[in-house]
């Protein structure tokens, strides 16, 4: 009887083919991370949606920016519409959306407040003394804590808060004219009337 052996032609593709697949598997991991990564680099920040839309804004108490009076909290976010905007002196977005901070607390067109997230305490106010300070009040979340409870992917982000105290939209990004005027303030607009109807 005699024994077949095998080739060794092919007893060497069999090890080859092993081997590529050993390579291949992990280069195959790496691209479809890269591809999971690269789309979400791709999506729009802005139009991330937020779970608290709708819903009271998370209950906090802060105190004050260095220099400033006024801290402020979830109960000073009830009894007339506003924007809440978490901005920080290390963030050159913030610096470019300011002036219409500015610009709207001037005018009054609508109640400001402010929250400092993860600033030094003399970098905050020195940034608020320089370029102006168009906030109400003022809270410092020097841990981050409630930029979390709010949902925050970073800063800057504005949030449209009803006279009840209720989140009605989130702007991630740093605000511009035209984000301004067609949709958060058309948006606190439609709140005042909402409002104005209710207490009838």
């Amino acid at each position: 009887m005699v024994a077949h052996i095998e080739p060794a032609s092919e007893a060497t593709s069999g090890i080859a083919w092993r081997r590529q697949l050993l390579y291949a598997a992990p280069a195959a991991g790496v691209v479809g991370l890269a591809a999971v990564l690269g789309l979400g680099l791709t999506r729009d920040p802005r139009l991330l949606p937020s779970t608290l839309i709708g819903r009271p804004v998370p209950d906090f108490s802060l105190p004050p920016v260095q220099g400033r009076t006024l801290g402020l909290s979830s109960a000073d976010l009830r009894s007339e519409v506003s924007l809440v905007n978490f901005f920080a002196s290390w963030c050159v977005a913030c610096r470019a959306e300011h002036p219409l901070f500015m610009a709207m607390a001037k005018s009054g067109a609508v109640t400001v407040h402010g929250i400092n997230y993860k600033d030094a305490p003399a970098d905050a106010a020195r940034w608020l003394d320089t370029l102006g300070d168009p906030y109400a009040r003022t809270g410092v979340d020097r841990d981050g804590r409630v930029g979390i409870e709010w949902g925050l992917y970073g800063v800057p982000e504005t949030y449209v808060v009803s006279a009840d105290g209720r989140v009605m939209h989130k702007h991630a990004g740093p605000l511009t004219e035209q984000i301004r005027d067609t949709t958060i303030m058309p948006l606190i607009e439609r709140l005042r009337k909402g409002a104005d109807r209710g207490s009838r």
